[in-house]
């Protein structure tokens, strides 16, 4: 099936109405889906390749009774330090995955205790195989990093906090 029959099909989706229509030919697979709310469509086209199911297996170990620590008491302490009006955020410009440092053997740009200036480069952001640095756009002392690093994250999220004091 070449790019001008595919064009086709995605016209006569559309102007018919569908939600979506396959095409299954050999090896060859197409679905058109259109959405809901509006006239996008998504074309997906792929070699059909089914693996084999894996069993799953999984264990439970028994339940053991909750043992006493000192560390319950630093919970609610964390939660007040998130929620102290003082603090400001850096928060991700974009959405995709958050690292602390440029490289696997390379430290961290900033840790806990470090003061930062405006500009200075807090973290990167990978989206769409480019690397961002982002820079802080306030001046103070990083008091928590919120995201591990190697996670994914949002537009939006809080990254790090500052005492700008």
């Amino acid at each position: 099936m070449d790019f001008n029959q595919i064009q086709e099909l995605i016209r006569m989706v559309s102007k018919h109405k569908l939600s979506e229509f396959s095409l299954k030919e050999g090896d060859f697979k197409l679905v058109i889906r259109n959405q809901v709310a509006g006239t996008e469509t998504v074309v997906s086209a792929a070699p059909v390749a089914v693996p084999a199911p894996q069993p799953v297996v999984t264990m439970a170990a028994p339940a053991a009774a909750p043992a006493k620590t000192d560390a319950a008491p630093a919970a609610p302490a964390a939660a007040d330090e998130d929620n102290n009006p003082r603090y400001k955020q850096i928060k991700s410009p974009m959405v995709g995955t958050f690292y602390r440092s440029s490289g696997p053997e390379k430290g961290p740009f900033v840790k806990v205790g470090d003061t930062v200036d405006v500009g200075s480069k807090v973290c990167i952001i990978e989206a769409m195989k480019l690397f961002n640095e982002i820079e802080s756009e306030l001046k103070g002392k990083i008091v928590k990093v919120l995201v591990e690093d190697a996670t994914p994250v949002e537009y939006d999220q809080p990254l790090f906090l500052i005492d700008p004091s």
